[in-house]
């Protein structure tokens, strides 16, 4: 499969990537291009921003969730049609699991789909040192896939003399440099970045970032180096490899997803598989909707910010009970993270007050003065889900990042820290209900989705008894 593609990658966190891929994206978009663009990681609120540059939803690309092959059908099915697929990289380039491994870094991804990187390279305070600093990031591995290079925060008086020397001393290409932009900076919080619905002259900000990348970057010959990535191997189909990727309910099912601003954080291809295994997916408001959508089958609870609407959570209380009746009564359930806050008696808010929530899960949640249980887990049942036995389901690949915990996290799996000896219990797993902080990428397992959509059936089957 021919894609034009290139992956946007730094040697730290911090370095521009967000921004310069949103101004990349949004100056190609200006030159009438059709884009896909995906985030390296787990990260939710980067591909946010991509989205509302391109206009379509953005998408993640994650090794540890997904091996190889199901990567690149990934990238594939997401980039059909497009002009160019854009990628953005996660911490520093070679930064992977555990941090002494390159799995899941940005690395990682490049190499398994044979995608042309750039460096960004935040030059504040280098001149000549730029040169052995990206040697160093070319040379660590035999095959880098470092084609290119953008200078970060460099003035235009330097940037020609450290082109010549950069380009005379190492085999790469110097593409552009930024400037210092102070009025197109992205703030951050303690989860990453605000929301973009959050700044309200996001668009303004973009748009002058890509007048000034125009001007500034030699995207032409971006553009060049997108087109030469070699041909990629792309399996038009999953089920051969595992055939639950096949499975299809015997009818459509209405699953309630939550969404609004409490609850926001998505994988975009965990809605596309439950769509493909038959279900109808039905938007509600915790904050704003007084009821559940008549007719649901399921209910969907992800992460999000309902710490920073704890008390706008708390005062839909006809929507809170309706959830807790729903549960009680049989209706499948999933949460993570936010969700399975929101489904505890009593949640604190970022004010530090404790909101009363759904009261599904005893006990309370409460904030913590740092990340808890940050990074890549990887999950093994202790006890059936959804009914299905461990066995069947087998070991999920999930993440966690929260700045909160709960007084009863669950025991009924095991998260186990990759490369580490370091391991916990948690997440609740009855026969209608599974709830946890960890977030699950159902292409890494899914047995997930297909599991709980046959609850769901079985659910629908007995109302209409």
């Amino acid at each position: 499969m021919d894609i034009p593609r290139i992956l946007l990658a730094a040697g730290a966190s911090g370095s521009g990537k967000t921004l310069i891929t949103c101004g990349l994206l949004q100056a190609l978009v200006n030159r009438k291009m059709k884009v896909a663009s995906f985030k390296c990681g787990p990260d939710y609120i980067d591909p946010m921003f991509h989205s509302r540059v391109i206009g379509t939803k953005s998408r993640n690309l994650d090794t540890f969730f997904t091996d190889a092959e199901t990567t690149r059908y990934l990238l594939g099915k997401n980039a059909a049609d497009c002009d160019i697929a854009v990628m953005e990289g996660v911490m520093g380039y070679y930064d992977g699991v555990g941090g002494i491994s390159t799995k899941a870094s940005a690395y990682d991804l490049a190499d398994t789909t044979d995608t042309p990187v750039i460096l960004v390279v935040n030059s504040r305070g280098m001149s000549i040192s730029l040169a052995a600093y990206i040697k160093g990031f070319m040379e660590y591995k035999e095959k880098s896939h470092i084609k290119g290079v953008i200078f970060n925060q460099m003035s235009p008086m330097l940037y020609p003399r450290m082109k010549k020397l950069v380009e005379e001393q190492l085999e790469v290409e110097v593409l552009g440099y930024v400037p210092k932009v102070e009025d197109c900076v992205i703030e951050s919080r303690h989860l990453g970045l605000v929301l973009p619905e959050e700044i309200s002259d996001l668009k303004e900000r973009l748009q002058k970032l890509a007048g000034i990348l125009e001007d500034t970057l030699e995207i032409d010959r971006i553009l060049a180096l997108a087109r030469h990535a070699e041909e990629l191997q792309v399996p038009e189909s999953l089920v051969q490899k595992d055939e639950t990727y096949g499975y299809c309910l015997p009818q459509k099912l209405r699953i309630g997803v939550a969404k609004d601003e409490a609850f926001c954080f998505f994988y975009e291809d965990n809605f596309r598989l439950l769509q493909e295994m038959g279900a109808e997916l039905v938007d509600f408001s915790p904050i704003h909707d007084e009821h559940l959508p008549a007719d649901l089958d399921g209910i969907l609870l992800y992460g999000g910010y309902p710490e920073l609407n704890g008390e706008a959570l708390e005062r839909n209380a006809s929507m809170k009970e309706e959830i807790a009746q729903a549960v009680k009564q049989g209706m499948p359930c999933m949460a993570e993270c936010g969700g399975f806050m929101y489904l505890h008696e009593q949640m604190e808010d970022m004010g530090g007050v404790f909101r009363k929530t759904c009261g599904v899960i005893p006990g309370k949640c409460f904030r913590t003065p740092r990340l808890t249980r940050f990074g890549y887990i990887t999950l093994t049942a202790g006890k059936p889900v959804f009914g299905r036995s461990a066995e069947e389901i087998g070991e999920i690949p999930a993440h966690e990042f929260h700045y909160f915990d709960s007084e009863n996290c669950g025991s009924d799996f095991h998260a186990a820290k990759p490369l580490s000896k370091r391991g916990w219990d948690c997440m609740h797993s009855s026969s209608n209900l599974l709830a946890g902080y960890p977030h699950i990428y159902y292409y890494g397992n899914p047995q997930i989705p297909r599991t709980f959509l046959m609850k769901c059936l079985e659910y629908h089957n007995s109302k209409e008894r």
